[in-house]
């Protein structure tokens, strides 16, 4: 194992392993610091980046992480690395790949070929070693489109996903919220529910009510209970008309031990899901969670900082064609992300490194309640992922989930985005609303309607 070094200011550093050398480089996070690998002051970090900088990344496909023969994950890297299709970077070193990614060369058809060359760590490296402007300058080059029942990650689009969480699971409660939301036009995502409970029986009720309301107003999006993998496979045994097969993933074998899933269960989930071919545009129907810390707060993490953790997941579920992934980004807490500069600054390194990696990228916008931050935070997040290109966000009732006690974004923060930045909602979806009357046609522009429209008038007065 190669050992790093670096001298400046009449000081040498020392790093003993890549593992090491990318974990002090890594801009400062509370995970880190509680995982004891982070760096000890601002200028071993500097060092660290420096030595980065000068990695060739060849040395990514030489030296693993985690070991080849001890994680599935780092054997799902390797084996399915793409060899030709890294070659266009293959000479450069991490600072080398930084310059060509803000290079005019690399535009969105070179980045699109590129992706499946790409490993995990090549795209943390580099994304330890650049400023916010240039996460977000280098990810808006690129898209990733995903397809279903409509389509995602369009240039010019933001969709959202309603959802409309309930603490008892109410099929009332949980329509107004989807009623609520769609006439603000959001749902375009998907739909999708966390449920209070895990019972067979509520999760097919919400999966059977979710297909009513969509068949019902033939609305082109699609629905999700967020229930484990095995559970959406014994749904569909039972018939259950399930769209998107849900999972929360990680970067390591361990991590996703504590889950309870494997590569082997995915697969079996997504060809579960496959066998249903309920898709009508295309059959990317994988709906994966992932977060900043879930590896160390499984005891999981092998040494690698959270952030490399983080983008290992993004290799799983790159290998399940996904529909959309989602970083649910201050989820897990201030000892993972201390406070909205780490929140922010996390948010951008994933939505980054999961596009250059070729996955449909998605950020819950989110903060604890105990964390130091705000939603004046989350706005900033909101506005920097908008303007980087994110497939998708939340669209929450008041920002405020009922359920699982958190804060996110709402159905308004979605209208303001899409106001402020020129986007529109996935096409297909927003086809329906011009047609039901929920957003009207002004100056080449999508307004939303004076009036409800009669339809979603009756659906409201069948909750009462």
């Amino acid at each position: 194992m190669a050992s790093y070094s670096h001298s400046m200011a009449g000081q040498t550093w020392r790093f003993d392993s890549l593992r090491e050398l990318m974990a002090k480089a890594t801009p400062a996070r509370s995970g880190d610091y509680l995982a004891g690998v982070a760096a000890g002051s601002d200028a071993e970090r500097a060092a660290a980046q420096m030595t980065l900088a000068n990695v060739p990344l060849k040395t990514f496909l030489q030296e693993a992480l985690i070991p080849y023969e001890s994680d599935e994950v780092t054997r799902l890297i390797i084996d399915t690395h793409n060899a030709q299709a890294f070659a266009p970077v293959s000479h450069l070193t991490v600072g080398g790949f930084r310059d060509w990614l803000l290079c005019d060369d690399a535009d969105e058809a070179s980045l699109t070929a590129l992706a499946p060359g790409l490993t995990p760590e090549m795209v943390a490296a580099v994304s330890k070693i650049m400023r916010i402007q240039d996460l977000v300058l280098v990810a808006q080059k690129t898209r990733v489109v995903t397809r279903f029942r409509n389509t995602q990650g369009l240039r010019g689009r933001m969709s959202t996903r309603l959802q409309p969480n309930h603490p008892t699971d109410d099929p009332a409660g949980i329509a107004a919220s989807v009623v609520d939301g769609l006439l603000y036009g959001n749902g375009d995502a998907m739909i999708g529910i966390n449920p209070a409970t895990d019972s067979m029986s509520a999760v097919c009720t919400l999966l059977e009510m979710l297909d009513a309301v969509i068949q019902r107003y033939e609305i082109p999006t699609q629905s999700c209970v967020l229930t484990h993998v095995t559970s959406s496979i014994a749904a569909i045994e039972r018939g259950a008309p399930l769209d998107l097969v849900f999972q929360s993933i990680a970067g390591t074998e361990a991590a996703n031990a504590s889950f309870g899933v494997s590569l082997k269960v995915l697969q079996e989930g997504y060809e579960a899901g496959l066998s249903l071919k309920r898709g009508t545009l295309g059959n990317n129907l994988m709906y994966f969670e992932t977060g900043q810390g879930s590896a160390l707060s499984a005891n999981a993490n092998h040494g690698v900082d959270q952030q490399t953790c983080e983008t290992r997941a993004y290799a799983v579920a790159r290998h399940f064609n996904p529909f959309l992934v989602n970083t649910v980004v201050g989820f897990i807490g201030p000892e993972y992300l201390y406070n909205g500069k780490q929140i922010i600054r996390a948010g951008l390194e994933d939505h980054f490194c999961g596009k250059l990696l070729g996955v449909p990228m998605g950020c819950d916008i989110c903060y604890t309640n105990h964390a130091e931050a705000d939603q004046d935070d989350m706005d900033m997040l909101l506005t920097l992922l908008g303007t980087a290109g994110i497939n998708f966000i939340m669209g929450i009732p008041g920002s405020d989930d009922v359920m699982l006690n958190y804060q996110t974004t709402s159905f308004h923060d979605a209208l303001y985005a899409r106001k402020v930045l020129g986007l529109h909602a996935a096409p297909e979806f927003e086809a329906w609303l011009a047609r039901m009357g929920i957003f009207q046609q002004q100056g080449g522009r999508l307004r939303m309607g004076d009036e409800l429209p009669p339809a979603f008038r009756q659906a409201l007065a069948q909750l009462s």
